[in-house]
């Protein structure tokens, strides 16, 4: 006898019931919820699929686009994310997963999470946030003193006023760098008694007022996309996102970046901003902040930094020191949902000067009205989740000390494992950490050998097929679901500058082990060894061959 599916149907009482009837413990959300809570990363363990689908199976799970017309049980979509997302989602929190900025997660963060998302309160304006409001005004506060350091009296002066804001919360580095850029611009084109300011006449008008020929913002070539971004939503045109080139280091070129600020000056353009990078997303390099902020104040511009990545190195007294300078900037950029250790969707970028962020002010007569303490009159989102309680309980749980030893562990264990591939007959460094990312590639010692001897068009060659191996390393790397670094292409001065495939390693997870990075070092070389690679490997050995003459010579 076939077995009759429950239907499930919607109805007044039905809704009235997923308000405010919970599930049992017995159910299967609640087996859920309770294994999440006892063991998350057991949890993800046995759920998440290692081995990598094609995203075109994937998309046959979500094909349909109908809206259901009736209600599924909650199993039933549970089962359905179980089987179909969960299965099917990447394991960040992996100790052997070192290719992104994302890490595992504090065990705290979960159930505080679910304080939040049952509190559900709307940061734009104190009436849907209350106790929040002042809550976020702190955490910009404790993140402004790691930054700039004042005093006491200042904060107790500047924290909690509620005609200026001493930063913005955003939910990543994307919105608080077109935040800053923001502020940058209308700060540049200011009203005046003949002009009511680019905020409100735009930038054809704000050029033309103050007699310039265009407006431009000057980052390095390993600036983060997110102000190409800026520059297009601001009017300026991406195009005006000059990028600067950068030595050898990845660190900006000074001397090109002061003939370029005195080339626009010439031009009659105006530079909006100088763009310092603390911790570059592709090689974690920084810039010379210091020497930066003495350039913006020679051209008389906005200095701002994106520490996405590395601003919390700050918290370290070891390597604090790396970012020297980032003081002296109008605004700085960190991301809590990186090196925080905070669940996604968790930035902020803080300000020099407390009336700074007037600059983009903006009310509504239903909302943020003027003279009100509501945080949306100074942000670029308005509705947004209260992250900062899960960045406050960040910084008091794990405390200043216990993220210099997370910085300090990244940092150290990034020199371990460059050191074992400096060590390693088949992997080159290509970037070497100065934070806790690190590149490298496939690069056997027979074949640095014969690079020597070859010509340049030789050489390109035997790059271009090294780039295809290295490629094809970490694609079977990760489709096998054991490790995962990621890759990126990069332009050595070693090289001169021709264009390499690189392996990308970010080291923020404290429960990667240095046997873990043996182990996947040891997983490249099996598969650099295997049939899957062998026409390339043939290439490159042909390559690689060595005229008799040559040999003799040497």
């Amino acid at each position: 006898m076939s077995k009759t599916k429950k239907i499930a149907k919607a109805s007044l009482e039905t809704m009235y019931r997923v308000f405010t009837i919970p599930e049992a413990p017995n159910s299967t959300l609640g087996r859920i919820d309770q294994k999440i809570s006892q063991n998350l990363a057991g949890f993800l363990q046995d759920h998440i699929v290692a081995v990598e689908k094609d995203l075109s199976e994937m998309e046959k799970d979500f094909a349909e686009s109908r809206i259901p017309e009736d209600p599924v049980f909650v199993s039933e979509q549970t089962q359905f994310l179980l089987d179909k997302l969960v299965s099917q989602s990447v394991h960040t929190a992996s100790p052997s997963f070192i290719g992104h900025m994302t890490s595992a997660l504090p065990y705290f963060m979960l159930p505080l999470s679910k304080i939040m998302i049952a509190l559900n309160q709307n940061l734009v304006k104190t009436e849907t946030s209350k106790a929040f409001t002042p809550l976020e005004r702190q955490v910009i506060g404790m993140m402004h003193r790691l930054v700039y350091d004042r005093d006491d009296a200042y904060y107790h002066e500047w924290m909690h006023n509620s005609s200026v804001a001493l930063g913005s919360m955003c939910s990543g580095g994307t919105v608080a760098n077109i935040t800053a850029l923001w502020v940058a611009r209308n700060l540049c084109f200011p009203a005046d008694s003949v002009f009511k300011g680019v905020r409100r006449e735009g930038m054809f008008k704000a050029l033309k007022h103050y007699g310039y020929e265009g407006a431009a913002v000057l980052v390095s070539k390993r600036g983060h996309y997110s102000l190409s971004k800026s520059a297009d939503l601001l009017g300026l045109g991406s195009d005006n996102i000059i990028a600067i080139p950068t030595g050898a280091n990845n660190k900006i070129d000074l001397q090109a970046l002061r003939a370029t600020c005195e080339k626009l000056r010439d031009a009659n353009v105006r530079v909006i901003s100088l763009v310092g990078i603390a911790g570059t997303t592709e090689t974690g390099n920084i810039d010379p902040l210091e020497d930066m902020a003495a350039i913006a104040k020679e051209f008389n511009t906005y200095f701002h930094v994106d520490a996405a990545w590395g601003g919390p190195t700050l918290f370290s007294n070891n390597y604090k020191h790396l970012l020297k300078g980032i003081e002296l900037a109008d605004s700085v950029t960190m991301d809590a949902h990186k090196q925080l250790y905070v669940p996604m969707g968790a930035g902020l970028v803080v300000f020099k000067t407390p009336s700074t962020s007037n600059a983009i002010e903006h009310h509504a007569q239903y909302i943020i009205r003027q003279g009100s303490r509501d945080l949306g009159s100074k942000t670029l989102e308005g509705s947004r989740p209260g992250m900062a309680m899960l960045i406050q309980s960040g910084l008091k749980i794990i405390g200043r000390t216990g993220y210099e030893i997370l910085i300090d562990l990244g940092i150290e264990k990034a020199k371990t494992f460059a050191a074992m591939i400096d060590q390693a007959d088949d992997f080159e460094l290509v970037s070497e950490p100065e934070l806790n990312i690190l590149t490298y590639r496939y690069h056997p010692v027979w074949v640095r050998q014969a690079f020597e001897f070859a010509d340049e068009e030789r050489r390109q060659a035997i790059n271009d097929c090294l780039s295809r191996i290295t490629k094809g390393i970490q694609k079977t790397q990760r489709a096998r679901g054991k490790a995962f670094v990621s890759r990126t292409r990069l332009n050595p001065a070693a090289y001169d500058g021709q264009a390499c495939v690189v392996f990308r390693v970010v080291l923020a997870n404290p429960l990667t082990t240095v046997e873990i990075l043996q182990d996947i070092l040891e997983e490249q070389r099996a598969i650099a060894a295997e049939d899957i690679l062998s026409e390339r490997m043939d290439e490159l050995r042909n390559l690689c061959a060595i005229p008799t003459a040559k040999v003799a010579a040497s």
